[in-house]
C-alpha cells in the first residue's frame, strides 16, 4: 500500500472512530483494521509528525488540519460509494470499492461524481 492510502485510511479510521467512542488510543486503531500494535504506533507517529494528529497521555486527538483531511477522505468515500450503488452495485462491494478508488480519483472525476449525484 502507498504511503498517502495508508495515511488517508488511518486518517479516515481515527475519524470514524471518533463518531463511536470519545477517546482513540492506538490499539484502538489496531483493532479496528486488523493490524499490529507496531505498525499502527509507526503510522502514527508519521501522521503526528506531519501535522495531523497529537497525542497527549496516549490519546489521539486531530488537529484542525488533520480533521479537515479526514472529512474529506470521508466525503470522497461516501460520493464514491453513492454512486457506485446507484449504478446498482451491492452496498459491501460499493463500500469495498470506494476504498481503493478514493485515494486514487481526481478532484475533475469527483466533480462529475457529486453533479451525478445531485440529479
Amino acid at each position: 500500500m502507498k504511503y498517502r492510502e495508508s495515511e488517508e485510511m488511518y486518517l479516515e479510521t481515527i475519524l470514524l472512530l471518533q463518531e463511536r467512542q470519545k477517546e482513540i488510543r492506538s490499539i484502538d486503531i489496531a483493532n479496528e483494521l486488523n493490524y499490529t500494535r507496531a505498525s499502527v504506533s509507526r503510522a502514527v507517529n508519521l501522521l503526528k509528525e506531519k501535522g495531523y494528529i497529537t497525542i497527549e497521555k496516549s490519546i489521539i486527538s486531530f488537529t484542525d488540519k488533520g480533521k479537515t483531511l479526514a472529512i474529506e477522505i470521508y466525503e470522497r468515500h461516501e460520493i464514491i460509494t453513492k454512486v457506485l450503488e446507484k449504478l446498482g452495485v451491492p452496498t459491501k462491494e460499493a463500500e469495498d470499492n470506494a476504498c481503493r478508488i478514493e485515494h486514487v480519483i481526481t478532484p475533475e472525476l469527483l466533480s462529475y461524481f457529486k453533479d451525478f449525484l445531485e440529479k
